[in-house]
């Protein structure tokens, strides 16, 4: 469609202002041209100029802001040291050593920490949750990053256009996001939507997704709520791809306020510049690298294929292709096309130029899934230890919060006071389908360290770069 409806209702609501500021600036064109122009001409042009300004303002894409985030905070009653996963695991899988000291193997080299968390029904034995403790961890984690959201940014929630949650696990009825709704008493015309199934790097789908609502929706606000809800989904049978996720997964979320208003230039976090996201569910070994399934006992899990390492090097690469010339400088772009020159019309055996990407961004946020695939992601694009600083200590600290894991490392680099203004940031998003997902954001004003942050009381003992580990 040529004119967008905005377009029109600024034509139809200020016509007489735009018809007096034509009938002005061809009078101005005519007193300054009246040798080589008739009024008419004048008219003419004055018309043209004004139109297609109006247009131009009109249809631009909007900058869209992100106000503010704040990420769930979980208490330390729900911390599960390695000694209590120990305990756990050998009463429920008594009757197989074999799947208890596997687990306790994967958790020691996990990256993860003492003090991650699981829901308040999975430190029960036995473990038999239900509908009702999954609500009850849904309402825990949603409502405490939604309340601090709100505290930290004074927003009213009537005031809130458009609200998008991100769940990939549970999906109950009316949805999270009416869950939310009614929670906050929501203005009843909310675009509200819940996206399920969309594995870990889900949060950036979100923030994708609603970048385009706030381009047809004028002067809005968006919420974005991502999570995981672990209770209904914990796995008990013995096949050991299905254990190794539920060693790595703890509960997390991240509430994030996004809007288009002109007027939050100034008070806003950060700019969003690209949303690139790659899908390559259409090859058949990316498809099935991560599966929820039953396993032989009819226990369901979520199976992680051994081929899930080189898959998510390929979607990596076809994303970095695509977000390599929107944010690289020329240089690098320069050797990136003769290597591939090299390589697909010359047939040279020659490796992949990985291009710098330290420089186009000061800062990188990658998917905190596990210590395996953060020290991948740092080999393959020859990134320091400090580059992925964020990513280890969050899966130290918090674990593998899926999708959220992002914004827990944000709050990293703002707590260590490492975001200034003008910095770029890089977040990676890897999830199943196969999906690689990128958001580039701009940082728009210096960041101070903010007493509300899950960082708050515990900043000042990292980076930990070698965690101690309890053998048992």
């Amino acid at each position: 469609m040529l004119f967008s409806k905005e377009s029109y209702d600024i034509f139809k609501n200020h016509a007489h202002k735009l018809v007096l500021l034509t009938i002005i600036f061809a009078a101005i064109i005519q007193t300054l041209f009246k040798q080589h122009l008739c009024f008419i001409h004048s008219l003419t042009f004055a018309i043209v100029t004004i139109s297609s300004f109006t247009f131009y303002l009109t249809n631009k894409p909007r900058t869209i802001y992100l106000v503010d985030f704040a990420c769930f905070k979980p208490s330390f009653n729900y911390r599960v040291p390695f000694a209590t996963a120990y305990e756990h695991a050998k009463i429920i899988l008594s009757s197989d050593p074999k799947s208890v000291n596997f687990g306790l193997k994967i958790l020691e080299r996990s990256g993860l920490g003492e003090e991650t968390c699981v829901p308040p029904k999975l430190h029960y034995l036995p473990q038999e949750p239900n509908m009702m403790d999954a609500i009850e961890e849904c309402h825990l984690v949603i409502f405490s990053a939604m309340d601090s959201l709100l505290q930290q940014t004074g927003i009213n929630p009537k005031n809130i256009d458009i609200l998008i949650v991100n769940c990939s696990l549970f999906a109950p009825t009316p949805s999270i996001s009416s869950i939310v709704v009614n929670k906050y008493k929501m203005r009843d015309d909310v675009k509200s939507f819940h996206l399920s199934g969309m594995g870990c790097s889900a949060t950036l789908i979100s923030i994708d997704f609603a970048k385009n609502l706030l381009q047809v929706h004028p002067e809005s606000y968006a919420v974005v709520i991502s999570t995981e809800i672990l209770t209904p989904n914990t796995y008990r049978g013995k096949e050991r791809s299905k254990i190794l996720p539920m060693v790595l997964f703890r509960m997390g979320g991240a509430a994030i306020l996004l809007t288009n208003k002109t007027s939050a230039r100034t008070q806003a976090k950060y700019r969003l510049l690209h949303a690139v996201r790659t899908h390559i569910g259409g090859d058949e070994m990316a498809y099935r690298c991560i599966q929820q399934e039953e396993d032989k006992e009819g226990q369901v899990g979520i199976e992680l294929n051994l081929d899930l390492i080189a898959v998510a090097d390929k979607a990596l690469t076809l994303n970095i292709m695509t977000i390599g010339p929107l944010v690289l400088p020329l240089s690098e772009k320069v050797l990136f096309v003769v290597n591939f020159l090299k390589r697909k019309l010359l047939k040279q055996d020659v490796k992949p130029y990985i291009p710098n990407f330290k420089l186009a961004f000061e800062h990188f946020c990658i998917h905190a899934g596990g210590r395996l695939i953060i020290d991948e992601l740092q080999k393959n694009m020859k990134l320091t230890e400090v580059d992925v600083e964020a990513s280890r200590m969050t899966l130290h600290r918090f674990g593998n919060t899926s999708s959220s894991s992002l914004w827990y490392e944000l709050g990293y680099i703002e707590a260590k006071g490492r975001m200034k203004k003008g910095d770029r940031v890089w977040q990676i998003g890897l999830g199943s389908g196969f999906k690689c997902n990128s958001g580039v954001w701009e940082c728009n004003r210096d960041i101070e360290f903010s007493k509300h942050s899950a960082w708050a009381d515990c900043i000042h003992r990292y980076p930990v770069f070698q965690p101690k580990v309890m053998k048992i």
